[in-house]
């Protein structure tokens, strides 16, 4: 009877969240505090989003309010010495402070792969083959995020190639959580081979996941091997006095990751290791930041301390909460006015389509000049886009080549977006200096994107007859012949 009620105490205890697990949840909400994204199927793009996150969250999560750190990353190559210095620099600081602690504590993806692992199945134990298979994150790391990001750079033509090709976690968050939206049926379409790999790649590795410890963190994740050659030398961590160490490898073998020793590229400092160590030879670099040196007084002051500590992580959360729902709410889509009914605007094929006055920009820098995109007397052709998207850049080429041959019949106006909009003065200059495109820039808020249906993905292209009417939406990059054809229909039917 005993043991009976010994067994259920300790599935009771096995229920109750650590606190590295209820580390982790916070910090999974906090990365995507923006709830209202959920609910609008929008993507936030306000300021905060040009700060990395130190985890693995997906920047194109309905819920996400700052970036993904590897995803910045891979854009930085293309985006100017400036961006590039500042992504680094962020990388440097978190690997200089955490490494892989952020893996173990502060990563939403990794906190995903733990509950997966935590369904009742027989499990893989770690061995020298998953030994050898935890460098294959290394590979992913200097050909996904490195060498081939950097090629296409050098041949103007960004491409994330980790984002695009690999992670699971944009899939999920980004891919999934905005298709799961029904506002978002208009994306469906848009689904082709590559959404088809990356949804089958991550329904495999959830499989996995549940039969192997953080397989994705062991064996492919590139942001867990960039922040492991930081483990020897980050502030916070775990650490072992050799003083003590009795060289019994107790905590090697009861790590589920692949260790070779306490806090080496492999160790994601969960601090699991520091209650086996039966000399206590393991401990937290720089605990007397912390204040548990002296065990009396911590004990004597926990129940208060965590009682502050949770009352303050709360307000933080019940602030970020209301903030982010506030701001998106001021910056939607704006309902349609009394003259909105009255001239039929809107962003739907056979809309008048809805006017803003928009900056010009130039290889200098934003104009004086502004122009009306709903009201030029020609064929328009309205394009959003950034320097930092691939898709956008890659498209670009053929908008110029309209705009060329068309030049007396039709408009090309691309709208940069205003999110790191100083990019996009350097790049007219090198490789659009004498186009007929007319470059500008959209709304602080993002305004004339969010009017004509942008949800918070690029690029997104909107077609005008010369009278100012909505013709097409193109929700994906396009090719020349995608946007000839519409042309020469416009072109034709202007002439019946």
């Amino acid at each position: 009877m005993k043991n009976k009620f010994t067994n259920l105490s300790e599935k009771v205890k096995g229920l109750i969240p650590s606190k590295r697990k209820l580390i982790q949840l916070y910090c999974a909400l906090l990365y995507n505090v923006n709830l209202k994204g959920f609910t609008s199927g929008n993507i936030y793009e306000g300021s905060s989003k040009q700060v990395c996150v130190p985890g693995l969250n997906c920047y194109s999560c309905p819920g996400a309010i700052g970036a993904c750190p590897l995803g910045s990353l891979q854009g930085a190559y293309s985006s100017g010495k400036s961006t590039l210095y500042y992504v680094f620099g962020i990388l440097l600081l978190y690997g200089v402070l955490f490494g892989r602690l952020i893996c173990g504590w502060l990563c939403p993806f990794g906190l995903i792969q733990e509950l997966l692992y935590k369904i009742y199945t027989p499990k893989l134990k770690k061995s020298k083959i998953t030994g050898i298979l935890s460098y294959f994150k290394y590979v992913i790391l200097v050909f996904f995020v490195v060498i081939i990001p950097v090629m296409y750079a050098f041949r103007d033509t960004p491409l994330p190639s980790f984002c695009k090709y690999i992670c699971p976690a944009g899939t999920l968050e980004g891919g999934i959580g905005l298709l799961a939206n029904k506002v978002n049926e208009s994306y469906f379409s848009m689904l082709g081979p590559l959404f088809t790999w990356k949804f089958l790649l991550l329904i495999s590795i959830i499989v996995c996941c549940v039969f192997i410890f953080r397989m994705f963190c062991r064996f492919v994740c590139p942001l867990g091997a960039l922040y492991g050659l930081f483990n020897k030398f980050s502030i916070f961590g775990v650490k072992i006095d050799q003083s003590k160490c009795t060289s019994c490898n107790l905590c090697v073998a009861h790590c589920k990751m692949d260790i070779k020793t306490v806090g080496d590229h492999e160790c994601i400092s969960c601090g699991e290791c520091i209650n086996v160590c039966p000399t206590k030879a393991i401990e937290w670099k720089h605990a007397k930041l912390f204040g548990n040196v002296n065990t009396e007084k911590t004990n004597k002051y926990s129940f208060i301390t965590r009682s502050i500590s949770l009352i303050a992580l709360l307000i933080i959360m019940i602030f970020c909460i209301f903030h982010y729902w506030n701001e998106s709410s001021a910056i939607s889509t704006p309902a349609a006015t009394v003259s909105d009914t009255e001239t039929n605007e809107g962003n739907q094929p056979g809309d008048k389509c809805y006017s803003m006055n928009l900056q010009i920009i130039d290889s200098n820098g934003i104009t004086a000049e502004t122009i009306e995109p709903s009201n030029t007397g020609k064929i328009t052709i309205i394009n959003f886009w950034g320097t930092w998207c691939s898709g956008c850049v890659k498209e670009l080429p053929y908008f110029n080549q309209i705009a060329s041959e068309y030049n007396d019949s039709v408009s090309v106006i691309a709208i940069h977006t205003y999110m790191i909009y100083d990019t996009a003065f350097e790049f007219i200059e090198k490789y659009y200096p004498d186009s007929s495109i007319i470059f500008a820039l959209d709304s602080e808020d993002e305004g004339y994107y969010k009017m004509l249906g942008g949800r918070g993905t690029y690029p997104i292209t909107v077609i005008l007859d010369e009278s100012g009417t909505v013709y097409k939406v193109f929700l994906d990059a396009l090719e020349y012949d995608d946007l000839k054809e519409c042309v020469d229909c416009l072109l034709y039917k202007a002439q019946e």
